[in-house]
């Protein structure tokens, strides 16, 4: 799955919280939200005067949800229920451990989140 594929892939399922998302799929969203957060700070810091953040806050809203299901798809793709986000709630040790099962190879079978993607 290539760069665009895996953003059309995710604006698509906009709010599909149901089956699997493989490394590249999850990974190419990370990157793309990260690139265009960039942008749109740059953008406004060059527009207004003030360092509004109208764009970036917009952007951000619009791909909370996306952004949500891509992860708990993610982590359905290793076997665990996509509940587990929440362990971003825990400083450092549930973000080291969430960073950790989201860069794990998937199961390479059908798991009881369906079959691979």
């Amino acid at each position: 799955m290539g760069f665009g594929e895996a953003i059309s892939t995710c604006f698509s399922k906009y709010a599909t919280f149901a089956g699997r998302a493989a490394r590249p799929e999850y990974w190419y969203w990370v990157l793309f939200t990260v690139i265009a957060s960039l942008i749109f700070g740059v953008i406004e810091l060059r527009v207004s005067a003030e360092g509004g953040q109208a764009l970036d806050a917009i952007f951000s809203i619009a791909t909370f949800i996306p952004s949500i299901a891509v992860s708990a798809r993610r982590l359905h793709d290793t076997d665990r229920s996509g509940w587990w986000q929440l362990l971003l709630f825990i400083p450092v040790i549930g973000w080291i451990l969430l960073l950790i099962w989201l860069c794990q190879r998937g199961t390479p079978d059908i798991n009881r989140f369906g079959s691979p993607a």
